[in-house]
């Protein structure tokens, strides 16, 4: 398909190594919307930076790449940065998120770039950062002495398409770890990641980290750009986010030198003891965080709740079904999203409501806020301001129901939380938070179960025969 094809298409440039490249050479659709835009042929010999070559950022000093990405946020935060209002424009067309939202997002995740985060980032994932900067003198018990440094890697990035903040991240992670980076944008966003690069560029075009970076599109499974690009002569490992499609694809390009760092498909939970039936101050505050996390980004992030355990009798249920869905109908309205349910969840759902024996269900389809109570987890994945109450006699009865998909849990009542971490841990969950404060997270922990700039570097080492005497 050319642009010819089509009537109204929003442009996607590309960004390499800081050069901006626009064209209209190929039209692609949306993946959620179905909406058309266009972008450039990929230029496959300069997507790849040779391996004759060292990566520009190796010898960077840690300090100045952390000074310029916080410049980068403030540039990013700054209203008159035309590239973000370009691409919120542009965006705003392809994307499920309302407009306001996505500005909110783009405009929160650029905070992530504080000078105190990105050293404790670091800090965190390393517990020798200097192993960045320069190579680290050990030696053995026997006398052998080495050297060890955590090399620039070269990465791709494969991007998520429900989150416009993991753009901010992914570079960010990109340049601490002094990579060559490419990313591939998603069909529902092709358009933040370049609005960033060419902030960068502004700022500096020639600086190392500009040049480290590059960001196109490809249908994901084109097979006639991934078996060019997914090889180790080129690059060292995937970072990949998205769903299970997204990852099987990916996985078939692995082998020796060329590895996946792997952000899966997750589910996040909630789970609320009997104590939230207390009062009803209790079970107003329970409603109440219970719907923060389940709002994360609309529901669209990994960490938004889907499915909440509820420890109680089927009354005591219902109540709390009935104030929750008040309070997600409220979260709703405050961010203007009231997408109707795809015509596959719609069936599902007016399915149950025949079934009121086994079911019950407030609100309707309209993507105004769902909530359907049930004494197992319904097989379909809630979404777009959808909440599944399962009502179980024991919070112990919904273990079962973890396993290693389970990304985040949020738990009510706090003081419970210690006597279920490891038993959560052992089901393969990788998260606990208190209730209502699943979409913050404490700077530098681990995320889905790894530290992942740990995992991004080419750990080498230089070994140097025994220490004379």
């Amino acid at each position: 398909m050319t642009i010819a094809d089509t009537e109204a298409v929003a442009a996607a440039p590309f960004f390499l190594r800081g050069e901006l490249l626009e064209g209209d050479d190929v039209t692609h659709r949306s993946r959620d919307l179905g909406v058309t835009f266009a972008t450039p042929n990929i230029p496959m010999d300069r997507a790849v930076h040779p391996r004759s070559e060292v990566p520009p950022l190796l010898n960077v000093p840690l300090a100045e790449i952390i000074d310029f990405l916080v410049e980068t946020g403030r540039r990013l935060r700054a209203p008159e940065n035309p590239f973000v209002r370009d691409c919120i424009d542009r965006m705003s067309a392809t994307h499920v998120l309302p407009r306001a939202v996505l500005q909110a997002q783009v405009m929160g995740a650029a905070a992530y770039l504080d000078k105190r985060l990105l050293e404790t980032v670091v800090e965190q994932n390393f517990p020798n950062p200097r192993a960045l900067d320069e190579w680290i003198p050990k030696r053995d018990f026997t006398g052998r002495q080495s050297f060890v440094r955590a090399f620039a890697p070269r990465l791709i990035h494969v991007l998520p398409g429900n989150s416009p903040g993991v753009a901010v991240k992914s570079i960010a992670h990109g340049a601490l770890v002094k990579a060559v980076n490419l990313f591939k944008m998603s069909s529902s966003d092709p358009f933040t990641t370049v609005a960033i690069l060419r902030t960068m560029a502004d700022i500096d075009p020639d600086h190392a980290i500009v040049r480290s970076m590059s960001a196109l599109y490809w249908r994901g499974g084109d097979d006639a750009v991934e078996r060019v690009l997914y090889r180790p002569q080129y690059f060292d490992k995937i970072v990949a986010w998205g769903g299970g499609d997204a990852i099987d694809n990916v996985i078939k390009y692995l082998g020796p030198g060329f590895q996946l760092v792997s952000f899966d498909p997750k589910t996040s939970i909630s789970m609320v003891g009997r104590e939230a039936f207390a009062s009803e101050k209790a079970l107003d505050l329970a409603a109440e965080l219970a719907a923060a996390d389940v709002m994360v980004l609309n529901q669209e992030a990994c960490v938004a709740s889907r499915f909440v355990y509820v420890e109680a009798d089927q009354a005591d249920a219902d109540r709390f079904c009935a104030r929750l869905h008040a309070r997600i109908v409220d979260k709703a309205a405050e961010s203007g999203d009231t997408r109707p349910l795809d015509i596959d969840m719609r069936e599902q759902i007016d399915t149950l409501i025949m079934l009121d024996d086994e079911f019950q269900v407030w609100g309707r389809t309209d993507g105004k806020g769902l909530v359907i109570r049930s004494d197992e987890p319904v097989d379909f994945h809630p979404i777009n301001k959808t909440a599944n109450v399962v009502r179980v006699d024991s919070l112990d009865a919904a273990m079962k129901y973890v396993n290693v998909a389970t990304q985040t849990v949020g738990f009510f009542p706090f003081d419970r939380m210690a006597d279920y971490r490891d038993r959560l841990a052992s089901g393969g969950a990788q998260r606990i938070v208190r209730l209502g404060e699943a979409g913050p997270s404490t700077i530098g922990n681990p995320h889905d179960a790894m530290y992942p700039l740990h995992r991004f570097v080419h750990w080498m080492a230089h070994e140097d025969g025994l220490a004379p005497y």
